[in-house]
């Protein structure tokens, strides 16, 4: 069902660490080129800095551990009654570290975004930025996607590609990906609350 755009879309930010593409969204929110609102941020760890970035902002947070759960499915079932409690139009995945179980997929297809530092369908997983130089790419970037069951799969909404330089290390490559991920992601953001996907 298409997003009634005279509402703010309403957003669950999922995330595991710093949070730099929750602030991204956050700004776009608050410099008004986002017409979203954040009902709320769920991380994994309670030691992930994307909570003070909620906290500073007012945006209610909460803290769900995976230890404290028998099985991913189990987990995945207490994160979706969380998550449902705000009722979202979107969950955004923003570094948010954790697998997710088919069934949990399945109750947000077409509704839960991701962003992967690669041009995929390449380089699905971890270290992206050290597998681009290990291949010798001369170009690397990041992709916004509808997350489906398989991991780093799913319909790709935006792209965005950087050069690959003859100097980089992964930590630069990384910088530079991750301006653009700050760049994109708020952008198919709002190409979904305004209908356009």
């Amino acid at each position: 069902m298409p997003h009634n755009s005279d509402k703010p879309l309403r957003l669950v930010v999922l995330i595991s660490g710093n949070g730099s593409n929750l602030q991204a969204i956050i700004d776009s929110i608050e410099n008004d080129s986002l017409p979203a609102r954040i009902e709320a941020v769920i991380s994994n760890r309670a030691d992930a800095y994307g909570l003070q970035r909620a906290q500073k902002h007012g945006i209610p947070h909460h803290v769900l551990p995976g230890k404290e759960f028998k099985s991913r499915e189990e987990y995945d079932q207490a994160l979706q009654q969380l998550i449902d409690q705000y009722h979202p139009d979107l969950v955004v995945l923003a570094g948010f570290m954790r697998i997710l179980s088919e069934n949990f997929v399945q109750h947000y297809l077409h509704k839960m975004m991701n962003i992967h530092p690669s041009l995929l369908p390449k380089y699905k997983g971890l270290n992206t930025h050290q597998r681009v130089l290990e291949a010798g790419d001369d170009r690397h970037g990041c992709s916004v996607h509808f997350v489906t069951p398989e991991l780093d799969d799913g319909p790709i909404i935006l792209q965005a590609e950087v050069e690959v330089k003859d100097d980089d290390t992964a930590e630069t490559l990384a910088q530079r990906v991750h301006r653009e991920e700050h760049r994109i992601y708020p952008e198919a953001i709002r190409l979904f609350a305004e209908g356009k996907i």
